[in-house]
């Protein structure tokens, strides 16, 4: 993957996470509660992904 590849997939994702907290918010949704949907869901992808 090329430097321009990768800064264009940073930016992706940046704008992302920026227009879901947008919505979240002029919806109503608190952001403790878009917190813990975020800890909830990195735990389960934890879980998920675990090797043994």
């Amino acid at each position: 993957m090329t430097l321009p590849q990768f800064l264009a997939l940073i930016l992706a994702v940046v704008l992302t996470a920026a227009l879901s907290l947008w919505f979240a918010a002029k919806a109503g949704v608190s952001l403790a509660l878009i917190g813990l949907g975020a800890l909830l869901a990195a735990g389960l992808a934890r879980l998920i992904a675990r090797v043994e």
